[in-house]
């Protein structure tokens, strides 16, 4: 059970009528004694409890000094339930945090609050406030949090923190064995020194690449809320990426096929970011699909959007992988598919750059026939 000294208290002096007012943006010099004005409806100028209760985003349950439910604004119902006014506030909120802190307050008098969480339906996490409701009245406010969003961001950020410092780890390790093993074993054998060397190349290069899209994505999340500035002309771009990445299909066999139509297309658009991302999903269809022998790189317009898909013939991705395939470091392993190098972060920084510049990434896939990748990005002009 969770133990009272997780019940704090606040020392701020503002009734909850001062507070919701302030939130409202409402807050004003008549209103800063708004507790001292305050009968005993809970009223102060000009509005009542219930008004501002009724007018906050957030949860809000409205409580008589015996913690009877007198009122609860259309949040607090679609986030629990129907509460039946004129009934204890425990019938609906059976955890022992929830108790101690109204309790508690209805005691004292002070504003406090405490943390709550519940797994059903979904699982959410809550600040719950509990405070009275201005001077000299019988309301109390219990209002609710929402922190569901803040601590899923945490769990994001930790097990980033988590999966970045595994990445780094394993290449590290293996630079470390082989410098371990020069310095011993291998200090007079020139032929096993020059395969150790390369392979710690190989692994230094890895920690290059790693570093060079963890740093990406620090830039993109920085400009995450700034609408690229410039246009771009979207089928020179792809002939441009398409050029470069042919070398590397003829290596693995793939030939890579332009259905880009006439005309130019315009965009809005960075064009070393929206480089990036056609670079990184033709490659991956390259190196993924190359058991098919080919890879379509296609245009369309669709009303109010251009659509470019990457399609490949290999061994297609599974449903389940399918909506994690942008997740950062996430990789899909199936049986019978080489298992291909690479950070685990192309798709993320793909996703990050679409969504700031307005579009979004759709995936369609069947096992044993192939992945569509698509690009929708808002289409500005064409000529």
């Amino acid at each position: 059970m969770q133990q009272m000294q997780d019940i704090v208290v606040s020392d701020r002096s503002e009734t909850f009528l001062e507070q919701a007012l302030g939130l409202l943006g409402l807050r004003s010099g008549k209103s800063q004694n708004a507790g001292a004005a305050s009968g005993p409806t809970g009223e102060s100028a000009g509005y009542s409890a219930v008004d501002l209760a009724a007018a906050l985003d957030d949860p809000v349950l409205l409580i008589d000094p015996l913690a009877n439910v007198t009122f609860a604004n259309s949040s607090a119902t679609q986030a629990f339930g129907t509460f039946t006014l004129g009934r204890s506030l425990f019938l609906r909120f059976r955890a022992p945090e929830i108790r101690e802190l109204v309790e508690g307050v209805l005691a004292s008098g002070q504003t406090a609050y405490c943390e709550f969480a519940e797994r059903l339906p979904i699982e959410r996490a809550y600040k719950v406030f509990a405070a009275p409701v201005g001077a000299g009245t019988s309301l109390f406010a219990v209002v609710f949090k929402d922190q569901s969003e803040t601590r899923r961001i945490d769990r994001m950020r930790a097990d980033f923190i988590a999966n970045a410092s595994h990445e780094l780890r394993t290449p590290l390790a293996s630079i470390s064995g082989f410098i371990e093993t020069l310095r011993g074993p291998a200090r007079n054998d020139p032929k096993a020194q020059a395969q150790f060397l390369d392979i710690m190349q190989a692994q230094t290069a890895r920690m290059a690449r790693l570093i060079d899209d963890l740093l990406s994505l620090s830039r993109l999340e920085m400009k995450s809320r700034i609408d690229p500035a410039r246009t771009v002309d979207l089928k020179a771009l792809l002939d441009r990426v398409v050029d470069t990445l042919t070398p590397m299909a003829t290596e693995v066999s793939i030939i890579i096929e332009r259905r880009f139509g006439a005309g130019r297309i315009i965009v809005a658009g960075d064009a070393d970011e929206l480089t990036q991302v056609f670079e990184n999903l033709i490659e991956n269809a390259c190196k993924y699909g190359q058991s098919g022998g080919r890879v379509i790189v296609s245009i369309e317009l669709a009303s109010d959007e251009v659509q470019i898909s990457i399609t490949d013939f290999g061994p297609g991705i599974a449903d389940e992988h399918i909506p994690r395939v942008t997740e950062r470091f996430y990789r899909v392993e199936q049986d019978g598919v080489p298992a291909q190098k690479g950070t685990g972060l192309g798709l993320a920084i793909v996703k990050h750059i679409l969504t700031r510049h307005g579009g979004r990434l759709s995936i369609r896939s069947k096992i044993g026939e192939g992945t569509t990748f698509t690009v929708h990005l808002p289409h500005q002009d064409k000529s």
